[in-house]
């Protein structure tokens, strides 16, 4: 087949003999460049196959031959058209009358004149189309009934049969639609009439949009036929030509099969690499590998590991088989007592530092190393100086442990109020010696946890989570993962997240191998400090905010300044002006997911009078403050 335009080709392609192939001849603007084409690119060059697998109508339009005026009708345009055809050429009107009555033509008959007619009623113009209906007599003259228009809009015209042409006359036929008229191959560039268009004579002029496969191309390439390339139909001899088309990893994870599957690496992302595991360098172009299907259970852990100046991260499957064990927790503020705390759980931790409270606010207690604590729920107080402050409330236990001495104990129990920003130190109080699968503790204990490996993964010979003192479990990844081998070592899968590891690969020919019993895929992976980061921000981590600030405070200094100048008259107008520092009330918002619900039940508590008196420790200090005081007054007045 010779080269044709892609307009005339697709104008002529029988739909009902698609798929075509179709090689590119000439016409490309640049060779091999890319073009943005109605928000799709496409990339032809000379000597490129194409698959057309569709062809769709955009729109038409519709030219009028004369004056090259145009207006685009959509594929679903009402009106009715007629096609013109046999055109004959005729000296004067009389002999156009004569020809008709000799080969006994039916009326009407349509004729067009090449010049302009010049009449009582309007002037004729070229190309004007006429419709002869009849011979009869208007002011003693023979004439010829013409009817110029069509529509509504009908004028009827006496024209003298020895009117001068030439003259041409049309054979109409039968009308058809839009779409009838488009689909006639005899009926193609022909002049046409359609009584709802203002133009006498039109011609159609259809758009259509190819939708065709590329090779190499993962999407449909959709190419305009108005596009200038000469194309050549090669269908019959390219049979044994193949078109590859390029997936993704997240698209065979949303097909969901079939696996096994055999595939070729065309393209890795680009960016820092996610794991550290001896498999992540053999990712690249080129590599086959094998999918296995998705990996069970579909969630894991996020793990750091505790105990060392740089931690390491892990992502921990759902199917470790080691065992662990709870260690005490941490808390470094009040506010990750608060983080951590969960109605109908106790929580008891002990204090890790000595935390003076406000001398202003006197309802806010003081803690020394090795106060016990029982959290038992959040609330906020009102101060004296004016505004509500968040707390925890929390129950001071004795330093008895004996189950004798539980009367006691209850008897010793103090409610002490906590702020949020209070910078005390704590670790949880905890006699759990159990060891836990990773799936129960999941299950009965919330995250984040701290724990211990206690036994190692069997399966996993270089589990390096058991050489740690301390793991922290973070939070619980629910992202499927394709369980992967490489194609010349089928004994070692490994998993891989389609989201976040989205290689782009392509079907290969072959029967892939699967290792007899159950897939050994190693159940811990070590995640880069990069991806570890990128991971801890994302919304499903809920990454805790920080604590809110303590309120400004005048310090002891400056109360004491204060005190030793009441004698002063205008220092003691200054203070009077001075209003107490109020404490900035944090926003609800801004507390972690899970104190949601007790943040719900608050409740305005007393302040508390009968507070434990401060340890002596800290009234020494407070002494050694005041004698520093005295000492600076009296150098002052010295001076």
């Amino acid at each position: 087949m010779e080269a044709v335009p892609l307009q005339d080709f697709v104008r002529a392609l029988d739909p009902a003999s698609l798929p075509r192939v179709l090689r590119v001849c000439s016409g490309v603007y640049f060779e091999g460049s890319i073009y943005e084409i109605s928000g799709n690119e496409c990339c032809l060059s000379t000597g490129d196959l194409i698959k057309v697998t569709q062809v769709h109508l955009q729109k038409v339009v519709c030219e009028n031959p004369g004056t090259g005026q145009t207006m685009e009708l959509t594929p679903s345009f009402q009106g009715y058209f007629t096609a013109l055809t046999s055109p004959q050429s005729y000296g004067t009107l009389e002999e156009l009358v004569s020809a008709t009555t000799w080969s006994s033509k039916q009326l009407p008959i349509y004729f067009t004149s090449t010049h302009r007619i010049i009449t009582e009623a309007r002037v004729v113009t070229e190309d004007e189309l006429l419709i002869f209906e009849a011979v009869e007599m208007h002011l003693k003259t023979r004439c010829a009934r013409c009817v110029l228009g069509l529509g509504n809009q009908q004028v009827i015209l006496h024209l003298p049969l020895s009117q001068k042409g030439p003259f041409w006359t049309w054979e109409p036929s039968a009308p058809q639609t839009l779409l009838q008229v488009l689909q006639d191959p005899a009926l193609e560039d022909l002049v046409l009439t359609c009584p709802t268009l203002p133009w006498n004579f039109l011609v159609l002029r259809p758009q259509y949009e190819i939708q065709a496969i590329m090779h190499m191309r993962r999407t449909i390439v959709r190419i305009p036929s108005t596009l200038e390339v000469d194309v050549e139909d090669v269908t019959a001899s390219s049979q044994h030509f193949h078109f590859i088309k390029p997936l993704l990893l997240s698209e065979v994870l949303a097909r969901g099969g079939p696996f096994p599957l055999s595939v070729e690496i065309l393209e890795v992302p680009e960016g820092p690499p996610i794991f550290l595991g001896p498999w992540a360098g053999s990712l690249r172009k080129g590599q086959r590998l094998c999918i296995h299907g998705l990996a069970s259970p579909p969630w894991r852990l996020l793990a750091s590991s505790k105990g060392r100046k740089v931690p390491r991260h892990f992502m921990v499957s759902g199917a470790y088989r080691g065992r662990l064990r709870r260690r005490p927790r941490e808390f470094p503020t009040v506010y990750d007592l608060l983080g951590a705390f969960q109605p109908g759980q106790p929580l008891r931790v002990v204090a890790t530092k000595d935390c003076e409270g406000e001398t202003e606010n006197s309802e806010f207690t003081s803690l020394s190393v090795g106060d016990r604590l029982e959290v038992l729920e959040s609330g906020q107080t009102y101060r004296a100086q004016g505004g509500d402050t968040d707390v925890l409330v929390c129950q001071r236990l004795s330093d008895q442990t004996g189950e004798e001495d539980c009367e006691e104990e209850a008897k010793c129990q103090e409610q002490i109020l906590l702020p949020l920003y209070f910078p005390g130190s704590f670790v949880e109080e905890m006699n759990d010696s159990r060891r836990y699968s990773l799936a129960d503790l999941t299950a009965q204990f919330s995250l984040p946890c701290e724990v211990k490996v206690v036994a190692k993964d069997t399966s996993h010979p270089t589990d390096p989570l058991a050489s740690f003192l301390g793991l922290q479990l973070e939070e619980k990844i629910t992202e499927p993962f394709l369980v992967v081998s490489l194609d010349s070592e089928p004994g070692t899968c490994f998993e891989i997240p389609p989201w976040w590891l989205d290689l782009t690969i392509v079907e290969v020919e072959g029967q892939p191998g699967r290792p007899a019993g159950p897939l050994p895929v190693a159940t811990v992976e070590e995640l880069t400090d990069a991806f570890y980061y990128r991971l801890r921000k994302l919304p499903a981590c809920g990454i805790q905010p920080p604590p809110p600030r303590p309120p400004k405070s005048q310090g002891l200094s400056g109360q004491r300044k204060q005190s030793g100048q009441d004698g002063d008259v205008k220092s003691s107008q200054v203070l009077e002006r001075q209003e107490p520092p109020l404490l900035p009330k944090p926003k609800a918002k801004t507390l972690p997911e899970s104190t949601k619900d007790s943040l719900n039940m608050y409740s305005k508590i007393p302040v508390n009078k009968g507070l434990r008196p401060t340890k002596s420790k800290t009234q020494d200090a407070d002494d050694d403050e005041h004698d520093y005081e005295e000492i600076l007054e009296h150098f002052q007045k010295t001076l």
